[in-house]
C-alpha cells in the first residue's frame, strides 16, 4: 500500500496533482482546497495517500493532512458515495473539521451543497456517519494519533477478518463499517459472513 508521496510537483489541473517521485509520475486525485495549497511547479510536496483498487483500473488521491484522509475514507464508505462525491465534499467546506461538523450537527442543507448532493444523499451520509463524527475527526483517531480501529470483537480475529476485507477490494471506510456490532465472542470466519452480508456480497 502506498502511505504517501514525497517528491516533486510536476503539474496540476482542476483535480489532480502530477508529483514526480525518482523519476516516476504519479497522477493523484485531490480535492481543490489542498490543490491550492500546493506549492508552484517544481517545489517539493508531500501527501498522504489512498490507492482505490478497482478490477479494471488503479486510482490514487491524495491528501495534504490526515483529518482529509480519514474523512474521505469515511465518505466513500457511504452508500452510493464514489471518490469524486468525496472530493468534492472536502472542496465545498473551508476545512474537514468544517465537514465533519455540518454532517455531527445533522445540518441537511449544509451538506447539501455539495455539487452532485441532493437532499436524499446528504440526509443518508448524515445518518451514516453522524455516529462517526458526533465528536469531530478527533473520535476518528487513536492516542497516537493513527486511524482509530473498529470497536467490536476480540483482536485476533477481527484483524484476520479486516485483513481479508481489505484483500477483496472493499474500502477501509466499508470494512470497519460492516464490523460494528458484530459479536465479541465471534471468530473470523463469523466475522467475514457478518461483513459480508452488511456489504450486501453474502
Amino acid at each position: 500500500m502506498i502511505a504517501f508521496l514525497k517528491g516533486m510537483l510536476a503539474g496540476k489541473t482542476a483535480t489532480t496533482a502530477y508529483i514526480e517521485v525518482n523519476g516516476v509520475g504519479f497522477a493523484v486525485g485531490m480535492s481543490q482546497a489542498s490543490l491550492s495549497k500546493l506549492p508552484e511547479l517544481g517545489g517539493p510536496v508531500q501527501v498522504h495517500t489512498y490507492l482505490q483498487v478497482r478490477e479494471d483500473e488503479m486510482s490514487l488521491y491524495g491528501f495534504l493532512s490526515l483529518e482529509e484522509q480519514a474523512l474521505f475514507e469515511q465518505l466513500i464508505g457511504v452508500s452510493g458515495i464514489g471518490p469524486k462525491v468525496a472530493l468534492a465534499a472536502l472542496s465545498a467546506f473551508p476545512s474537514p473539521q468544517a465537514l465533519a461538523a455540518a454532517i455531527a450537527a445533522q445540518d441537511v442543507a449544509a451538506v447539501q451543497r455539495i455539487p452532485g448532493v441532493g437532499k436524499k444523499t446528504a440526509s443518508r451520509i448524515i445518518l451514516e456517519l453522524k455516529g462517526s463524527l458526533d465528536h469531530g475527526l478527533d473520535q476518528l483517531f487513536g492516542a497516537d494519533g493513527s486511524p482509530a480501529a473498529p470497536a467490536a470483537a476480540s483482536g485476533a480475529e477481527l484483524a484476520g477478518a479486516r485483513e481479508a476485507l481489505l484483500s477483496m477490494g472493499f474500502t477501509p471506510a466499508e470494512v470497519d463499517l460492516s464490523l460494528k456490532g458484530a459479536a465479541e465472542d465471534a471468530d473470523t470466519e463469523a466475522l467475514l459472513k457478518y461483513a459480508l452480508k452488511r456489504l450486501g456480497t453474502a
